[in-house]
C-alpha cells in the first residue's frame, strides 16, 4: 500500500478507491494486462472508471501501453524515470508463444533505427517472441 501512495504522490494524484486498487493490481501483475484483464479481476469497478483511470496513468507516466500482433493494447508499470512530461522506456517486449502472456523486458532497449529522409517516428513497439521462463 506504501508503494501505491508513494507512485501517486509523486504523481500529484490523489489517493482513490479506484486507483488504489487498479494499481495494486499492476504491480500484483508481471505481465502486461488488457483492460478486460482489469475489469474481469477488480468487477467492483465500472468499465468507464477503468479506462479513465488507465488513461490518466498513461497521461502521468505510471504505465504504458503494449501492443501485441493481435491489435490488442495492453498496459504494463513503467520505470521510474517516466512521468507526465514523457515516456521514457522505450524498451523490448517479450511474448511467449505458449502461455501468451507479454513481459516488460527493462533490460534491454529497443535499438535505434536510423528512418530514410521524410519518415517521422512516433512510437515503435519492438516485441519478441519466444518461449518464457515459467513455460
Amino acid at each position: 500500500m506504501q508503494e501505491v501512495q508513494s507512485i501517486l504522490k509523486a504523481s500529484k494524484l490523489r489517493l482513490t478507491q479506484s486507483r488504489r486498487e487498479i494499481l495494486l493490481y499492476l504491480l500484483s501483475n508481471k505481465y502486461a494486462v488488457a483492460h478486460a484483464d482489469v475489469e474481469k479481476a477488480l468487477d467492483s469497478l465500472d468499465r468507464v472508471t477503468i479506462y479513465r483511470t488507465l488513461s490518466t496513468f498513461m497521461e502521468k507516466g505510471i504505465i504504458h501501453q503494449v501492443s501485441d500482433d493481435t491489435g490488442a493494447t495492453k498496459y504494463a508499470l513503467c520505470s521510474h524515470q517516466c512521468n507526465s512530461l514523457g515516456h521514457h522506456d522505450e524498451h523490448v517486449h517479450f511474448k511467449c508463444v505458449k502461455c501468451e502472456q507479454i513481459q516488460c523486458i527493462d533490460t534491454v532497449e529497443v535499438p535505434n533505427i536510423d528512418l530514410p529522409e521524410g519518415f517521422r517516428p512516433l512510437y515503435s513497439n519492438y516485441l519478441i517472441y519466444g518461449v518464457c521462463r515459467e513455460c
